[in-house]
């Protein structure tokens, strides 16, 4: 093929979806002229699946992204029809902000970002060949014999490297949603060295929302919390929302699919590769919950202006006419039309494993990957990975240190240092119980932990970090206003209320909420502090009230950082170290860890082993 000169840049980024989109808005907004390679612009910011933003634990990265300057939460909370907060009566640890968002307007949005992104120039194209000189980046070469010549690569390639769809019988090679899938990149990953598996996920049908008796249906609607964004002051009243319904499966529901198992292709053979367990067909949820009589499902709006329903909780790959029957099986679908088909979509993704926690691969420096192609499922744990990989391609550029977040500092730390360290054989999801120091990661405090280190980096701008600081100080001076001494008849009406015995002595507001009164009905019954946002009375409410646990938190954290900041040397010949167990050795030179901590979190790596390591080190000291 002939070649021709494209463009010259700092960067180009191969992918425009959700990691795709931090990662060129990171490197943009830095300051270096970033190239956005897609294989069509319609798919910027595109949501091929759920229409929503966050979820348990989900949540947190969105806010930990907006908290660290990147865009998701913005976005999120311009198209949102809906806000709700998941897990509300558990404990502030694991509630998780939710939106339903206008899943058109959130494309549309993103793609106006990006146009008017100063340093940020948008390509239609196929990416076909990373080119490497010297062990370092040196551009890519797209299908059509184009170079962009640059030093750095971030490949957030998503569900389209070597897709293809799967409905029944028929199998299509094509991307989500009907877009063009890739096809050239994956050979020239082999080439680079990087181990490529094939993993698999699905989607729900769309209904049209006419057909459906939303009367037969239980109402969800919206709530009045707080937004993605530090940036907004709020969300739109409940009256302004949009609801969901809820729906289930039925014993009908479960026969029409147990007797056409052999038509399945998650159990015919037609497909093989690792699903997300997290998020399973109903295929496979009757199959494996065979003692449940029925599913929650949920029927969600696309979109303000359309009448498309998705149907989360209801992914398969079943042949069409079963899927209509099956769909029809619901009650309150009896007549419903499906004006989208479900399908499977198997696609191309690397080891994890090959990553160093700046998510640069090993073997090129200058060559990142950030999202889905990382064996991630979800657009937040895609857009987190894309924001750490644009970002640590800037500092490299830039000549400034990398940035590794660490597990006790966001839970995009925990994502990471999971991918890096213990690596996935299936769909990798994030959840609240993977992180140890949960209490620690609340999405209310995510300014607090990661604002500072953004703005260090370059990334977070001038208004975000001034509204930082305002809403720093409104903390502050929260805190400092719990802490003053309440009315002592007020006070012991409300102790006397929650079943505790009378007051002998004045308290304090402070005192009351270690009393286990809710900060709510202590700002209703005193009439204080009305004007604190909720996000910052309930992360001074949860500070107050866990503050022995947060104390046996930094404690814990103090130990482990001891271990984060031992380094491992590059170049250690663990298969000469007496005492290690084989299976270590194998694990160990293969992931090569930076660190004891980092080691100690190998699968496979022992306590014993990690005390050889320390014992080597010391002896080399």
């Amino acid at each position: 093929m002939q070649t021709f000169h494209e463009t010259t840049c700092d960067a180009v980024v191969i992918g425009a979806g959700h990691a795709g989109a931090e990662a060129a808005l990171a490197l943009a907004r830095t300051g270096l002229q970033t190239v956005v390679l897609t294989l069509n612009l319609d798919s910027i910011g595109f949501m091929p699946c759920n229409p929503s933003v966050g979820g348990t634990a989900k949540g947190h990265l969105v806010r930990e992204i907006d908290a660290l300057g990147g865009e998701m939460g913005v976005c999120a909370d311009k198209c949102a029809l809906q806000y709700r907060m998941l897990n509300e009566g558990k404990g502030a640890a694991v509630q998780s902000l939710r939106a339903q968002v206008d899943k058109n307007r959130y494309h549309t949005e993103m793609k106006r970002v990006f146009e008017h992104t100063p340093n940020l120039h948008i390509l239609q194209g196929e990416a076909a060949e990373i080119l490497v000189e010297e062990g370092k980046v040196a551009g890519v070469r797209t299908a059509y014999g184009g170079v962009i010549v640059c030093r750095a690569v971030v490949v957030a390639t998503g569900v389209y490297l070597g897709a293809r769809t799967i409905t029944g019988t028929h199998v299509r090679e094509a991307g989500p949603n009907g877009f063009e899938r890739a096809t050239l990149l994956t050979q020239n990953l082999l080439a680079l060295g990087f181990r490529v598996r094939r993993f698999k996920t699905g989607t729900p049908a769309r209904l049209d929302g006419r057909t459906v008796d939303f009367s037969a249906l239980a109402a969800q609607p919206g709530e009045e919390t707080y937004p993605f964004s530090f940036l907004n002051g709020g969300v739109p009243a409940v009256s302004r929302q949009t609801p969901c319904h809820l729906a289930y499966t039925n014993g009908e529901t479960h026969r029409l699919i147990l007797d056409n198992l052999d038509r399945a292709p998650l159990y015919n053979g037609e497909i093989n590769s690792a699903g997300p367990r997290y998020c399973p067909s109903i295929e496979t949820k009757v199959v494996r919950f065979a003692d449940k009589s029925r599913h929650q499902l949920f029927l969600e709006p696309e979109g303000a202006d359309t009448t498309e329903i998705y149907v989360q909780g209801l992914s398969t790959s079943l042949p069409h006419d079963l899927q209509k029957q099956v769909y029809r099986s619901v009650k309150g679908l009896e007549h419903c039309e499906l004006v989208r088909y479900a399908y499977a979509i198997e696609y191309d993704c690397i080891d994890s494993l090959d990553l160093l926690p700046t998510l640069e691969y090993k073997r090129v420096e200058g060559l990142y990957t950030a999202g889905q192609i990382n064996g991630t499922s979800g657009y937040e744990e895609a857009a987190a990975q894309g924001l750490i990989a644009g970002l640590n391609a800037s500092l490299k550029l830039r000549g400034r240190p990398p940035l590794v977040l660490r597990r006790d500092q966001a839970y995009i730390g925990v994502l990471i240092d999971d991918l890096v360290t213990k690596g996935t054989d299936e769909p990798y999801r994030m959840m609240t119980s993977r992180a140890e120091f949960r209490l620690v990661l609340r999405q209310d405090n995510a300014d607090a932990r990661l604002t500072e280190i953004g703005y260090a980096a370059g990334l977070v701008s001038e208004e975000r970090y001034r509204k930082y600081l305002e809403r720093k100080a409104k903390k502050e001076a929260t805190m400092s206003a719990l802490g003053l001494r309440a009315e002592q008849k007020t006070a012991n009406a409300l102790v006397v209320k929650y079943g505790q015995p009378p007051l002998t002595a004045g308290v304090t507001y402070a005192d009351l909420i270690r009393r286990g009164i809710p900060l709510k009905e202590i700002r209703e019954a005193f009439g204080v502090l009305g004007d604190v946002p909720r996000d910052i009375a309930e992360s001074c409410e949860t500070e107050i009230k866990y503050a022995g646990y947060l104390k046996r938190s930094e404690e814990e954290i103090a130990q482990m950082k001891k271990m984060e900041d031992t380094p491992l040397p590059a170049d250690l010949d663990y298969g000469a170290l007496a005492g290690l167990r084989l299976e270590a050795r194998e694990k160990l030179a293969r992931i090569r860890p930076l660190n004891l901590g980092q080691a100690a979190r190998i699968s496979g790596v022992s306590p014993a082993d990690i005390a050889v390591l320390m014992v080597y080190l010391s002896m080399t000291r």
